[in-house]
């Protein structure tokens, strides 16, 4: 089954060869470039070029507005100040301030000490990364999130334990990563990204090309970045866009039989008829806790994909 695999990796070289430019941000796939080692794809260790906030994107979530309860309105009210940092470019855009440098001295004016960061894309309610914190108060977290609720709520988790070592941004996160200078972030989390189910939405799949690029250059060497989905395709997609890379290495020990064509929303259920190849995948992060939304997903009878990919410079 692993000659399968690599011969499908070999086939579905598309991710570098024929990316578009203008998914995520505007970051090129063409900074990825073909290696020697038999189809193995080099990160290029040149910093990311962040994006122009005028630039056109492809983004991996749709803006909507809700309204927020009384309970998480007082919370965004009471907490803002202790937790929200201000570095998208205003008038109620998610990019991120032109002149945005997330470096030790940007975590140090931030949290006010030079302590590890990792940063989590798409925190949701804040229940993974508020537990986090509090079980590591040597460590910095710092929550990605776009939704309004998921902003007020995770500020209200954090504000119920006074927290100090968190912080959020209400940007968009390819952004963010460009704007990172090398070796700054420890870690970076991207849980249960929104699996963008219909085939014609899968280029708005957050974890692409362009942003392993911006999350290599961001993480020190010997930086993780965990990633975790509940669904089948997702991890197909995952492993397409980094399997390949050589500048990460895949810490995972688990074989994994996935399908080495995608579905969509209208054939998934003929996922187990496809040809299949195992994968390796990683055991479950034990710093993730049981949010109501994995739960869900078990309960539903799906599997829980994780992956950690360490950082080789």
């Amino acid at each position: 089954m692993q000659e399968n695999k690599e011969d499908w990796l070999k086939m579905n070289d598309f991710n570098v060869d024929s990316a578009s430019d203008d998914l995520h941000g505007g970051h090129s796939f063409g900074d990825l470039t073909d290696g020697e080692d038999g189809g193995a794809v080099a990160c290029d260790s040149s910093k990311p070029q962040q994006p122009h906030a005028s630039a056109r994107a492809i983004l991996s979530f749709v803006r909507r507005s809700a309204r927020l309860d009384a309970r998480l309105e007082k919370a965004k009210q009471r907490y803002s100040g202790a937790y929200l940092l201000c570095i998208a470019d205003g008038d109620g855009s998610l990019r991120v301030k032109s002149d945005l440098c997330v470096d030790s001295q940007w975590i140090e004016a931030n949290w006010g000490n030079a302590n590890p960061l990792i940063v989590e894309i798409g925190s949701g309610q804040g229940e993974n990364i508020v537990a986090a914190a509090a079980a590591n108060p040597n460590t910095n977290f710092l929550a990605l999130e776009v939704y309004d609720p998921g902003v007020a709520h995770t500020m209200l988790l954090a504000g119920k334990q006074d927290l100090r070592n968190l912080r959020i941004a209400q940007v968009n996160a390819p952004d963010f990563l460009a704007a990172c200078k090398s070796g700054v972030l420890a870690e970076v989390w991207t849980f249960f990204p929104d699996p963008w189910p219909k085939m014609r939405h899968h280029k708005r799949r957050i974890v692409q090309p362009s942003l392993a690029k911006s999350v290599h250059n961001a993480l020190v060497a010997g930086g993780v970045w965990r990633i975790a989905t509940d669904i089948e395709d997702y991890a197909l997609h995952v492993h397409e866009v980094m399997d390949s890379l050589a500048c990460f290495e895949n810490d995972g020990d688990l074989r994994v039989s996935l399908p080495t064509e995608h579905v969509g929303k209208g054939n998934a259920q003929d996922a187990a008829d496809l040809p299949h190849a195992d994968f390796v995948e990683s055991r479950r992060f034990d710093g993730r806790v049981l949010t109501n939304f994995e739960r869900k997903g078990l309960e539903a009878g799906r599997v829980i994909h994780d992956f950690a990919y360490v950082v080789k410079k």
